[in-house]
């Protein structure tokens, strides 16, 4: 079997994330693991396997010809079978498979928000849909979104894995004071509910000004990046959140932390609350996409409604006045992502799917 994986950049991010740890985890099993990220590089590229083939496409603009005519190149060169397509590089993939009809495709749907995508973006997908063998979502609601709008009848729920994979040097230290710190991980973007979580640091300020919040993402230097920071200092909380951008040292930043937490308003499965687990970190989550399957509510995390500021400071407030609870809780999820989460599990089942959609 022989597949390629395809992503639009290597940015950190969850899509990003799992087209490589896919593009990882089957260089191990299977005859041929390729990795082609189109528009950029980024931070992720050091966390590829050496046993992955891996192509920068450098495509310029959004309907690049040449840029289709070397990835299928690249494909017909590796004698490559599926193009599994994550996100909104779906595009490219139909360039090639109409240039290269024998490849197939499967789109891979990160995008906690599809139900929600503008009616030409939609337009797009549906006649996109038509060419592919099969499709992975990261929640229930988006197969059902996926089965009832798109054009594909193959479309299968797969839970995101993740691994500690190759070891990346430990460089970013975290500002505040060991043992009080309290995490985020989650790209500068509206989703996210940075907002939220400002008002629950307003909040917590004054209750425990000792503990601090950090925002690790990727900032977009955009309008929503700089209304947020503008809030800190409105908020004079410069020396109680701390934003450092985009990091690769991911779980050497967990490991400083204390609490994680998820303030998002929309999402699949995050990437971070299963490194959270990993590292036995207690979480404190919005209840949205998948994550309500992942945290049951006072026995491996707290999990609470969008925007409720009372209940999740109130959450928040238990982890930091008993160490135990946040021991019990990180050990509770770790065993939850394990059992359930495990890439070795997940990968199994996907080409036990592969194989009975594309006949491979």
């Amino acid at each position: 079997m022989r597949i390629v994986q395809i992503i639009d950049s290597l940015e950190v991010g969850g899509a990003e994330k799992m087209a490589v740890n896919y593009a990882n985890a089957l260089s191990e099993r299977i005859e041929f693991s390729g990795l082609v990220t189109t528009r950029n590089e980024g931070d992720l590229k050091v966390q590829i396997s050496a046993k992955v083939n891996y192509l920068f496409l450098e495509k310029q603009k959004t309907i690049d010809f040449s840029a289709a005519l070397r990835l299928k190149k690249y494909c017909k060169t590796n004698r490559v079978d599926l193009i599994h397509s994550h996100s909104s590089s779906y595009f490219i993939a139909l360039l090639v498979k109409l240039l290269y009809p024998k490849i197939k495709i499967i789109w891979h749907d990160h995008n906690g928000m599809s139900e929600y995508i503008s009616t030409k973006e939609t337009y797009a997908l549906k006649l996109a849909s038509f060419f592919f063998e099969g499709i992975i979502v990261v929640n229930h609601k988006l197969k059902h979104w996926a089965e009832k709008r798109l054009n594909c009848r193959k479309v299968i729920y797969f839970p995101n894995f993740t691994s500690y994979g190759a070891t990346i040097a430990p460089n970013t230290v975290l500002e505040g004071t060991p043992g009080k710190r309290i995490l985020c991980l989650a790209n500068l973007r509206d989703q996210k509910n940075h907002f939220f979580l400002l008002k629950i640091a307003e909040k917590l300020k004054e209750s425990n000004p000792d503990w601090t919040f950090h925002l690790i993402g990727k900032d977009f230097k955009d309008k929503y990046s700089k209304e947020v920071k503008k809030k800190i200092k409105e908020k004079q909380l410069d020396t109680n959140v701390y934003v450092y951008g985009s990091r690769n040292d991911v779980f050497h930043i967990i490991n400083q932390s204390d609490i994680a937490i998820l303030t998002s308003k929309s999402e699949g499965l995050p990437v971070a609350l299963i490194e959270y687990g990993l590292s036995k970190v207690p979480v404190v989550s919005t209840k949205v996409g998948e994550i309500p399957l992942i945290i049951s509510n006072g026995i491996n995390g707290f999990i609470t409604d969008i925007d409720d500021v009372a209940v999740f400071l109130e959450s928040l407030q238990k982890l930091i006045a008993d160490e135990n609870v946040r021991r019990k809780f990180g050990n509770a999820l770790y065993d939850t992502i394990m059992e359930n989460h495990s890439e070795a599990g997940v990968i199994e089942k996907y080409l036990n799917w592969i194989k009975s959609l594309a006949k491979l």
